[in-house]
């Protein structure tokens, strides 16, 4: 997760089931970037439980840091990307559909914030890296079977 401010360019590799949230303040052109690898933060306890990994607990986290660096939550903006099946040969109905989870996940906890999707390109079977320029709010995402776009 990190935050930043025009001309940065926050950057995200490799998601396959993992979901890249990007929330973008056009008016202060600041924008924040998390790579979410699970749905739901309930399902771990202990030392090792990390906040910046789950949906619901990541994206307030996030919300926080860019509201600490100037940003309006009424202003943001989200774009999402990832969430591929990548593991539908495995049998195990837990693996073969995380990313699913993990994109409802993420439209659920911006929904119940009030944060608007405004791009989305999740699902699919094929991983993405994502770069997210916080001088425009543009999302580019490239695949290295699918070649590139932008949001």
């Amino acid at each position: 997760m990190n935050v930043g401010r025009a001309p940065d360019v926050l950057v995200t590799f490799a998601l396959g089931s993992c979901v890249g949230i990007c929330l973008y303040d056009a008016q202060h052109k600041i924008g924040g970037l998390s790579h979410i690898l699970l749905p739901d933060s309930t399902t771990q306890a202990g030392p090792t439980k990390n906040p910046y990994r789950f949906a619901d607990s990541a994206i307030p986290l996030l919300v926080r840091k860019l509201e600490l660096a100037g940003a309006r939550r009424a202003f943001l903006k989200a774009k999402i990307a990832g969430g591929a099946q990548m593991f539908s040969a495995v049998n195990n109905a837990s693996l073969s559909n995380v990313g699913d989870r993990n994109a409802r996940a993420v439209k659920d906890t911006l929904h119940k914030l009030g944060i608007p999707i405004i791009a989305d390109d999740t699902g699919k079977n094929f991983g993405r890296t994502l770069f997210f320029n916080t001088a425009d709010g543009s999302m580019l995402i490239k695949s290295a079977n699918q070649g590139e776009w932008t949001l």
